[in-house]
C-alpha cells in the first residue's frame, strides 16, 4: 500500500501545517477543504492507506465522511481530527468507523505518530520503509539524510526534497513545473529557474562530475529524470 495520507480539513493554516510535517515523514498527501471533495476523490482512486478527518467542515461533518468512506466498503486508516473533547464526541467517531482519534489543539508529533503507528498496525512493518535505495544512494525519511556508500552526504533541505523527489519516481521524466510543485508546493510563484540552480548545486554533491552527470539527467526544453 502506498504511504499515501488524505488530509481533510477547512482551515487551510492547520491543514498546510499538517501536510508539511506528514510530508516531512516520508508521506504523500492529498489535501481537501470540503467533505464532498474528499469522498469523490476516494470514489475513484484507491491509493490511499489513510484518511485524516476534520469534524467540523463548512458542508458536511467528518463523522459522515467517515460513514460514507466505509459504506464504499473502503479498509483504509481513519483518524478523526476534532476540536471535540467530550467522551461522546470520541464514542461517535470510533462508532462510524474511525480508528483513531486526535483532539484539539494537537502537537503535530503526535498526529504523525498516531499516522505512524496506525500504517505500522494496519499494513505491517514491511510496508513501512522509512528508506528510499537507488543504487548506491540511500536517502533516510526519518533523519532527512542522504548517504552514498554509507558516507553522509550534506543538503540543503530544498535539496533533500529533490532528491526524495527523484527517487520517489526513478527514470521517470519530471518537469520542471513537477519538481517545483513537489518541492516548494503548488502556490509557490517564482521563477522556474530555481529549479535549475539548485538542480546545478545537487549535481555538484552528488555527481563524480557535474558536468556530464550520470543520475540527474537533463531532459532538454521540459526537465530532469533520475537514472541509476
Amino acid at each position: 500500500m502506498a504511504k499515501k495520507v488524505l488530509v481533510l480539513e477547512d482551515e487551510e493554516n492547520i491543514r498546510s501545517f499538517v501536510v508539511i510535517n506528514l510530508k516531512r515523514a516520508g508521506y504523500d498527501t492529498v489535501e481537501f477543504g470540503l467533505g464532498a471533495d474528499a469522498e469523490e476523490y476516494l470514489r475513484s482512486h484507491g491509493d490511499v492507506a489513510i484518511a485524516v478527518l476534520d469534524v467540523m467542515l463548512p458542508d458536511i461533518n467528518g463523522f459522515e465522511v467517515c460513514r460514507a468512506i466505509r459504506g464504499m466498503g473502503s479498509k483504509i486508516g481513519i483518524i478523526m481530527l476534532t476540536a471535540m473533547a467530550q467522551e461522546s464526541d470520541r464514542v461517535t467517531g470510533l462508532m462510524t468507523g474511525a480508528d483513531d482519534y486526535v483532539t484539539k489543539p494537537f502537537s503535530v508529533v503526535e498526529l504523525v505518530a498516531r499516522v505512524d503507528a496506525l500504517y505500522r498496525r494496519m499494513y505491517g512493518a514491511a510496508f513501512f520503509s522509512e528508506t528510499i535505495v537507488s543504487g548506491e544512494y540511500e536517502l533516510d525519511l526519518r533523519s532527512r539524510e542522504l548517504r552514498c556508500e554509507g558516507k553522509k552526504v550534506e543538503l540543503t533541505q530544498v535539496e533533500y526534497l529533490i532528491m526524495k523527489t527523484f527517487l520517489e519516481n526513478p527514470g521517470k521524466a519530471l518537469s520542471r513545473d513537477d519538481i517545483m510543485e513537489s518541492v516548494w508546493g503548488k502556490d509557490y510563484q517564482g521563477d522556474l529557474k530555481v529549479v535549475d540552480v539548485n538542480i546545478r548545486r545537487l549535481r555538484l554533491k552528488i555527481e563524480t562530475n557535474a558536468a556530464m552527470p550520470k543520475h540527474i539527467i537533463t531532459i532538454w526544453g521540459y526537465g530532469y529524470k533520475w537514472e541509476v
